[in-house]
């Protein structure tokens, strides 16, 4: 799986150098051995993004990162490179004489990625991590939870599930959040240095540390549909569309 990871990474036009990080020789060796680089980490890391900071104190000449999570095999191309391009205009944006002090966009640290939801058992699913965003896509916040929370139609209809249920029209409201990041490398760093926090623990959610700190996270919606694998269950659906894919090939 992670070297299908690596694939889609180097399918991105923006993409210059797909490193593979980790603490496990043997995910290092079967990385290499299918021709990829990867690099071997502390076994302390709190969190993937921790990891990736200690890569990227090594990479001097990059001044974007971009963390594509090992359990996202299906992750597109076209969505790696649009995250990219929307950080370099964040970029552009920090560094504008003026910008921020006129008020005009915040600059983000921070860019991810979201599908819509379209199941109810997603939605309460606690391994499908929800975002909540403003109407200027800055994520508010993350969570497990199934949020926004419809406390009205819950209050209606005596559970979450029934609300759903019987108002089809509360789904659009929920989004899934993706295994994509790109990070200004400063940021990246910064965030290395803080200790965990305690929505972080609480929620075993990395980016509610960002959030803690005043990090700015600017959240897209991906190009395609993914399918991050957090259980078995995940990985026979992956494993289905990708024989499905190969077959039409």
């Amino acid at each position: 799986m992670i070297c299908r990871v690596v694939e889609r990474a180097l399918a991105a036009s923006r993409v210059t150098r797909v490193i593979v990080a980790t603490d496990d020789e043997r995910i290092r060796g079967a990385v290499e051995s299918a021709g990829y680089e990867a690099v071997m980490t502390r076994d302390s890391h709190g969190s993937g993004t921790d990891r990736l900071a200690e890569v990227a104190q090594r990479l001097t000449d990059a001044d974007i990162i971009v963390n594509i999570q090992g359990d996202e095999p299906l992750i597109s191309a076209a969505t790696i490179d649009r995250a990219i391009e929307v950080m370099a205009r964040e970029t552009v944006i920090d560094s504008s004489p003026g910008v921020k002090d006129a008020g005009e966009k915040e600059p983000a640290g921070i860019v991810t990625t979201f599908e819509p939801i379209d199941s109810i058992a997603d939605v309460l699913n606690p391994d499908v991590v929800k975002i909540v965003l403003n109407d200027r896509g800055k994520a508010l916040y993350f969570s497990r939870s199934p949020v926004p929370y419809p406390r009205d139609a819950v209050r209606k209809f005596g559970t979450i599930e029934a609300a759903l249920r019987n108002e089809s029209g509360l789904l659009c409201h929920f989004r899934k959040h993706t295994g994509l990041y790109v990070y200004r490398r400063d940021v990246l760093l910064q965030f290395a240095i803080w200790p965990c926090s305690e929505l972080e623990i609480f929620e075993s959610l990395e980016q509610l540390r960002a959030l803690e700190h005043g990090i700015t996270i600017r959240a897209i919606q991906a190009m395609t549909p993914s399918i991050g694998v957090d259980t078995l269950e995940d990985l026979e659906r992956v494993r289905a569309i990708v024989d499905r894919s190969e077959t039409l090939a």
